[in-house]
């Protein structure tokens, strides 16, 4: 059974994912808009991740006796710049994630909730994944200056990239 605290802390955290998914699927729109087909699979693959996300935090609220409680949504970022802001954007709003899991974490431990402990461990792993991928591409987008023959290979390659919902126990 989940204590109130906890259950209102991962109803929280669901609303942040689902915000993510929603966010990701801004981006994508930028870049269907400016033609980058593959940046916007990567960032459709990205809003098909974090709603894996969410239905893992939504089945374990219900596995554990909760409710999980939606709250609404505010508008995310729709105006870009360029490729390489967004995905600064990205990167700061993986970092951001990665914070309240590590928050969730701290609570479930303070609480002594040694499920809840176990089932956020895949979270914590899972967002040091999610940075590396970010600043890798990041790191690509500063090297080619953000444009040109890199930016199109660049999205050639993440083109190709599609959504396999990881195994989980």
């Amino acid at each position: 059974m989940l204590s109130k605290k906890i259950e209102n802390a991962v109803n929280v955290q669901i609303n942040k994912e689902l915000f993510s998914e929603y966010l990701y699927l801004s981006m994508a729109t930028y870049f269907a808009a400016e033609g980058l087909s593959g940046f916007e699979n990567f960032f459709i693959v990205q809003a098909q991740e974090e709603r894996f996300h969410v239905m893992k935090f939504y089945n374990f609220v219900n596995e554990r006796g909760g409710r999980v409680l939606l709250k609404k949504l505010e508008d995310p970022k729709t105006d870009f710049v360029s490729v390489e802001e967004i995905f600064e954007l990205a990167l700061g709003h993986e970092i951001f994630i990665s914070k309240s899991i590590y928050e969730l974490m701290d609570l479930a431990i303070e609480e002594k909730d040694h499920a809840t402990k176990s089932f956020l461990n895949w979270f914590v792993d899972e967002q040091v994944e999610e940075e590396a991928s970010m600043e890798a591409i990041l790191d690509k987008l500063k090297l080619i200056g953000g444009k040109g023959h890199g930016l199109l290979m660049m999205d050639n390659e993440l083109g190709v990239r599609t959504f396999t919902p990881p195994v989980t126990e």
